[in-house]
């Protein structure tokens, strides 16, 4: 092995990031809006279904994750740890309104702004905080706005990078504030297990594990030929992260390549009627995504699962520029055409791409009835 080589200085590590990630987001705004559901385990996801239901969690409320539950958990096994939770469908237009209201929050906070999901942003803020003292006041300011307008918490990570305050974010939820200075960046993630490092998934965990990498320390300090033998280009990325270096800046609007929306019958099914009444909802909300930020598509891609699990995925690109809803379902259907009759679905999934934005002047044909 050998030593951890120490950061330079740069304007990049003298900057003060925040990151901001709302508190189990979806079940916060269903207790929000039912304040009777206040400290019981709450899950939003697909019906359990007296546990045989099909699907996973989408996320869950604090009190139902002491019983163990997770996202991305099969809504069957979160059944059987936890059988009297509250368990409440997905309700996207209602968590994309709320999060419309918090993200125009952040925005009057920030210099520079990064939205990254529906549920977190990067914010920079302005010359007027000046050291990171004042941008834990500064921050304390944020989660009560965010608490006082939208009756919903927040937690806070500040940092010299979007690292260090992404995982600063994480560290006192709920409705926490971590603030971590460049000085004490190597104090802060030494000792954290290497899963801790974005970009380390289960894969490259065990990978690490094997050559005997457990802690973000032992990863900062390990030879990077020997990371690079082993991960590629990845190794020495996360020798930089593992060190505290990560110079990304903020992208003020990520470049939106794709909206799609996929569904798991609760039974295999071959009923066309179902089959297609599915598809039609899923089209319905990717048709509201595509206006809400105002994107024309040219490609609609269908996928199916069968019962054995088989997936196939179809595309159709179209002559011009579109943002018309029946389109997408002629195409969808046209696409669908080519699997009926064959074995019985699991899942079906729309999506569409090669987007761009509306041209507001625009008028297209299919603007007109």
């Amino acid at each position: 092995m050998m030593p951890a080589s120490n950061p330079k200085k740069n304007s990049s590590e003298r900057r003060i990031v925040f990151h901001v990630d709302m508190d189990s987001f979806f079940a916060s705004v269903e207790v929000r809006e039912r304040p009777e559901l206040k400290n019981l385990p709450v899950i939003v996801g697909s019906d359990p279904k007296g546990g045989s239901g099909r699907g996973v969690v989408s996320t869950c409320s604090y009190e139902a994750r002491k019983y163990g539950i997770h996202s991305a958990m099969p809504i069957s096994q979160a059944y059987r740890f936890c059988p009297d939770a509250v368990f409440l469908p997905v309700n996207m237009k209602l968590y994309a309104g709320v999060s419309a209201g918090v993200m125009e929050i952040l925005r009057g906070f920030a210099e520079k702004f990064q939205q990254v999901s529906v549920d977190e942003a990067y914010l920079i803020p302005g010359s007027g905080v000046r050291n990171f003292e004042e941008a834990a006041l500064y921050a304390l300011r944020i989660k009560d706005e965010v608490q006082r307008q939208q009756k919903i918490t927040c937690s806070v990570g500040v940092g010299p990078n979007k690292l260090v305050s992404k995982i600063a974010s994480g560290f006192q939820k709920p409705d926490g504030l971590t603030v971590v200075r460049p000085e004490d960046v190597r104090d802060f993630l030494f000792p954290l297990p290497v899963s801790r490092i974005p970009g380390v998934g289960e894969k490259t965990e065990e990978t690490l594990k094997k050559m005997g990498i457990n802690r973000v320390e032992e990863l900062a300090n390990w030879d990077v030929q020997m990371l690079s033998e082993k991960l590629g280009k990845m190794g020495f990325r996360l020798k930089q992260l593992a060190n505290g270096l990560d110079f990304e800046e903020l992208v003020e609007k990520e470049s939106v390549k794709s909206i799609s929306r996929h569904g798991t019958f609760a039974e295999d099914t071959d009923d066309p009627v179902k089959v297609s009444g599915s598809l039609d909802l899923l089209i319905e909300s990717v048709h509201g995504s595509l206006m809400k930020h105002s994107f024309l598509f040219k490609t609609v891609t269908l996928t199916v699962r069968f019962e054995d699990f088989s997936t196939y995925t179809r595309s159709r690109t179209l002559s011009i520029w579109t943002s018309d809803v029946f389109v997408i379902k002629r195409t969808a259907m046209q696409l669908l055409s080519e699997f009926t009759g064959r074995r019985k679905f699991r899942l079906v999934g729309v999506g569409v791409t090669k987007l761009r934005e509306r041209d507001e002047r625009q008028t297209l044909i299919t603007d007109f009835p």
